[in-house]
């Protein structure tokens, strides 16, 4: 029986009909909820999150959303309901040749399956994990990854040294057999994977010792990501023909990289602009005063006006994230929030009831304003 997945749409909480955009805050607002950093030990939230990442690679990709709408989790899988007689063909690869071949039985031209036809090598998905600063100016990491290379002692091929693969006889090389049944209502034809080459068209007498006929070998690997500047969670880096060996001498598949941002402890993300919070005292609200601030660049010195408010924000221009693909870079919102003193000794209260006493409506214009409504 077909192994049991969660639809794509409601993993992200989205209907069909969702914009790319729709799609893009639904998964941003998703893995927020249940980002593992967020749960620490929480099975369930880490589960999530790599559904909510699996779900996006597919729905924000045009090609592989299309194929899914159409054919569901076989269009994108090629192992998705696979049984002891194997899978769907090749829908993981975006063959249409194969998707003909898996409900019709044969190629474009009629010619039969292509089993031995070149397959580009299956992708490699890794999750990378970044600090809020490389983030948002861009680095150069190392990850390890285990894929499949093409063997180096027979390259790929499977046969030992001296030798080489042999045409099929069983199939002459179609890796195909075709099979007539007599019946009532007819003579009806079918065909299927030749048994004695598994539908490579090919066998190996001798094979290569050390693939053991495979044509390739796992190893682990180091590879250099470059980490654009502006990237942003959820987003991925694409690694072209890093990841898996190609099947058939076909080109290798890719390894692609998701990212996760870490929690900063001032600063907060939305897009290209980073909001923090300052404090300021009383005195300091109500007579202006100069701040150093902190930025991803750096403190800047800021003149706070005098009468400030609590919750006004101040706007540092260009010290937000940049922007990807050299966009430009966002803005820094910095949220003013008053500290009422506490603990106040007799000296303090009698200094400030004296300075209540001395204040009139011109002090708290929004005061007299706001009980006049009463009246």
């Amino acid at each position: 029986m077909a192994d049991s997945k969660r639809d794509y749409y409601d993993i992200l909480g989205v209907p069909r009909s969702a914009s790319e955009d729709e799609i893009k805050k639904a998964y941003r607002k998703k893995t927020r909820e249940c980002h593992p950093d967020l749960h620490p030990g929480d099975k369930e939230k880490e589960q999530s999150f790599k559904e909510a990442n699996e779900a996006y690679e597919v729905l924000s990709d045009s090609q592989k959303k299309s194929l899914y709408d159409q054919y569901g989790h076989a269009g994108i899988d090629p192992n998705y309901g696979a049984g002891a007689g194997g899978g769907f063909g090749g829908f993981g690869d975006i063959d249409l040749g194969s998707i003909f071949e898996s409900f019709f039985g044969g190629g474009f031209g009629g010619s039969g399956a292509r089993s031995n036809a070149p397959r580009k090598g299956q992708s490699i998905r890794v999750n990378l994990s970044l600090s809020f600063e490389e983030a948002a100016f861009g680095c150069d990491k190392e990850i390890e990854i285990q894929r499949t290379d093409a063997c180096e002692d027979c390259h790929g091929t499977g046969a030992a040294k001296g030798t080489s693969a042999e045409t099929c006889r069983n199939c002459n090389g179609s890796g195909q057999i075709r099979t007539s049944t007599r019946t009532p209502m007819g003579v009806i034809s079918s065909s299927g994977v030749c048994p004695v080459c598994g539908g490579t068209g090919q066998t190996i007498k001798t094979p290569c010792p050390t693939c053991k006929g495979s044509g390739v070998t796992k190893r682990r690997v180091s590879i250099s990501v470059k980490i654009p500047a502006g990237i942003d969670e959820g987003q991925s880096v694409s690694l072209r023909g890093q990841g898996n060996a190609g099947v058939h001498h076909g080109p290798s598949g890719d390894v692609l990289v998701t990212i996760s941002i870490r929690r900063h402890d001032l600063f907060i993300r939305e897009g290209s602009t980073v909001h923090c919070e300052i404090p300021l005292t009383f005195a300091q609200a109500a007579l202006g005063c100069e701040l150093e601030v902190p930025t991803l660049d750096g403190k800047v010195k800021y003149t706070v006006p005098e009468g400030t408010q609590p919750n006004t924000v101040f706007r540092l221009r260009g010290k937000g994230i940049p922007g990807l693909n050299g966009r430009a870079r966002g803005d820094q919102l910095v949220h003013v929030v008053l500290e009422v003193p506490k603990h106040l000794n007799k000296k303090q209260k009698d200094a400030l009831l004296a300075f209540s006493a001395t204040c009139d409506e011109k002090n708290h214009p929004k005061g007299k304003g706001f009980f006049d409504k009463f009246k």
